[in-house]
């Protein structure tokens, strides 16, 4: 397992922990910050995991398969844990993570089709900024929680996180139709050829078992017999 990797992994164990530090009423290890300090620094860590990770892959010229695919799932299950627990602590509306979360696994499974069909979708332009604004919108909410000052800001920065999410999901999809669109028009293609070469051995057959008929029914002339 290469360094890349290892951080990506490092980023799913993240979640758990970002999540007992935000829900629980008191921290299960006694440390000198609050729990939503805590939860931010966590956050913040993890998501700085995913900022280094896909940059010494592409420095080092470590991009695998595994981790091509294992990236956005991490991704996914920390922005998703944190805005679940954001919903747990009353400081999100459902619905918002709902959306959120939703379109999070609708483009993860999207990723899984398209890779089951041979092709990569990769990170739109979109997506970046939807990520990046996410963990601003999350970092916001997550100080929220012990200070309600925060939360109208916070609410602001969730509303740009869901515009980004929706055309991020929609230039995902185009994507992944466009390439289905190619691939049924390629299979169509390859049928008629290949119908179109079974039709033309069909009909080199039967010119030949015509001519090998024609000339089995031709009759060899004969002199006549002189008495």
């Amino acid at each position: 397992m290469n360094i890349p990797n290892a951080l990506t992994i490092l980023r799913i164990f993240f979640v758990p922990i970002l999540v007992a530090a935000l829900v629980e009423d008191n921290a299960w290890v006694k440390f000198p910050v609050t729990n939503e300090w805590l939860a931010l620094g966590i956050f913040i860590a993890a998501a700085g995991t995913d900022l280094l990770d896909g940059y010494l892959a592409r420095r080092w010229k470590q991009v695998t398969t595994v981790g091509t695919l294992l990236d956005p799932i991490a991704d996914k299950l920390l922005i998703s844990a944190a805005l679940i627990s954001l919903v747990q602590v009353g400081v999100l509306p459902g619905w918002m993570a709902i959306l959120i979360v939703g379109r999070e696994f609708a483009v993860s499974g999207l990723r899984q089709i398209a890779a089951a069909e041979g092709y990569t979708i990769k990170a739109s332009d979109l997506g970046k900024t939807k990520m990046f604004s996410q963990v601003v919108a999350v970092s916001c909410m997550l100080l929220a929680v012990r200070h309600p000052n925060l939360r109208k800001p916070g609410m602001v920065l969730m509303w740009i996180v869901v515009v980004f999410a929706m055309l991020s999901a929609i230039s995902y999809f185009r994507k992944f139709w466009r390439k289905v669109d190619e691939r049924i028009k390629l299979g169509r293609r390859r049928e008629m050829l290949t119908l179109e070469r079974k039709r033309q051995r069909m009909e080199m057959r039967q010119r030949r078992s015509r001519g090998s008929s024609n000339l089995g029914s031709e009759t060899i002339w004969k002199p006549p017999e002189v008495n």
